[in-house]
């Protein structure tokens, strides 16, 4: 399996363009009926707005699918999915909530309110790679820490939890392949008073940008 993107976490955002209000909500999910669960939630709870309209793509099992609820065709659910396709994103659902201000948007303005109401929500995310880490760690004096931390940055690698005693047990989690050129950099750094122990494999999704980015 290849590396994919995914959004970081649950995000809010809202935005009024000429009296309408545009509330985006986005989701991390891995189901078609998780998505279906968050689109019927965000009915509910705004049960008086003109629109809940909606856009999800899923890595495995339920593709791409959208909804204008009731919006002209083409100018709602097709933008919003149209951002997570540019952004390369998956297992990603978005349901922006409009309540009318009493000033029609015309197609063009609708589109481009839904498109930045999925963006902007997607920001408010973050993105994360789900890929294949290798865990690794060593045994460095204080003094090595913060060297540490940043020779991981070239490398795209991030760091784990770490104990602290006598010495600090470094751990990090590397791009698969990149361990053998960290090792290199540790044998540099520490005058070869320290080496690499690789332990194990995982997949794991990590924040790329956005909030809760490493």
């Amino acid at each position: 399996m290849t590396e994919y993107l995914i959004p970081t976490k649950t995000a809010e955002s809202e935005f009024v363009e000429k009296k309408s209000r545009f509330i985006g909500n986005i989701w991390p999910v891995e189901t078609e009926e998780e998505a279906r669960a968050h689109i019927e939630e965000m009915k509910k709870k705004h049960y008086g707005a003109r629109h809940n309209c909606w856009a999800y793509r899923l890595k495995t099992g339920g593709g791409e699918r959208y909804s204008d609820d009731g919006e002209p065709q083409g100018t709602a659910g097709q933008p919003m999915l149209g951002v997570f396709q540019r952004e390369e994103v998956w297992n990603v659902l978005c349901v922006v909530t409009r309540y009318f201000g009493g000033i029609l948007l015309g197609a063009g303005g609708l589109t481009r309110a839904y498109a930045r109401s999925a963006k902007d929500t997607l920001d408010a995310s973050g993105i994360s790679v789900v890929r294949p880490w290798t865990q690794v760690e060593c045994d460095c004096p204080y003094g090595l820490f913060d060297r540490l931390k940043l020779e991981l940055l070239p490398l795209q690698g991030v760091e784990g939890e770490h104990e602290f005693g006598l010495e600090i047990t470094f751990r990090a989690l590397l791009p698969e392949g990149r361990e053998e050129e960290f090792g290199a950099r540790l044998r540099e750094v520490s005058a070869g008073g320290a080496a690499l122990r690789v332990t194990g494999t995982v997949w794991k999704a990590v924040p790329l940008r956005g909030e809760g980015q490493v």
